[in-house]
């Protein structure tokens, strides 16, 4: 089964590489990560799609949080969350084809970011299963490459925004946490 896990962790040199290390010296299998900075300049969020069972899942989420970088492992897998993706689609393009494609991108709401004599680069975003849907409709005119982003995703909340009072600050075991 494929699992979803958002991981906040310090904006720090080697934060990816004990990641990474942890993923490949347990033999877990990493599908897609995203890195990214969050609304606070010290932390970074990482979005990690891996397979497995509930207790290869567990046993991930047990391993991220016990790294010194980490301040907190969410398993997105059963919880209501917001997913996206994005795509960029290299298509053969031929002046008989270039309607259809265009036609294409308007459907799936992308946009066409490069055009040449013989291309045009498409940008899609949205849920993984829609660029899945695109894909499969432009291959027939021919994929000459693609480039995907990899998932990032936020838990459904609240809509009240804090006053942004969080803090990071280290606890007694020199790890950081986050704090109002």
């Amino acid at each position: 089964m494929k699992h979803t896990i958002s991981v906040l962790v310090e904006n720090h040199f080697g934060a990816f590489d004990r990641i990474a290390t942890l993923f490949s010296g347990k033999g877990f299998n990493l599908r897609s990560i995203s890195i990214g900075e969050t609304e606070i300049p010290d932390i970074s969020r990482m979005t990690l799609v891996t397979d497995g069972d509930n207790q290869i899942l567990d046993q991930i989420v047990k391993q991220l949080d016990r790294l010194i970088d980490t301040i907190k492992v969410i398993d997105l897998t059963s919880t209501y969350h917001v997913q996206r993706e994005l795509a960029l689609i290299k298509v053969s393009m031929q002046k008989a084809t270039m309607e259809q494609i265009k036609n294409i991108t308007d459907i799936f709401r992308g946009n066409i970011v490069d055009i040449t004599n013989n291309s045009m680069t498409i940008e899609i975003t949205g849920p993984p299963d829609k660029i899945d849907a695109t894909v499969n409709v432009l291959m027939p005119f021919g994929i000459i490459e693609m480039a995907r982003s990899g998932l990032v995703a936020l838990t459904r909340g609240e809509q009240v925004k804090k006053n942004n009072k969080e803090k990071i600050k280290k606890n007694s075991k020199g790890k950081s946490q986050i704090t109002n």
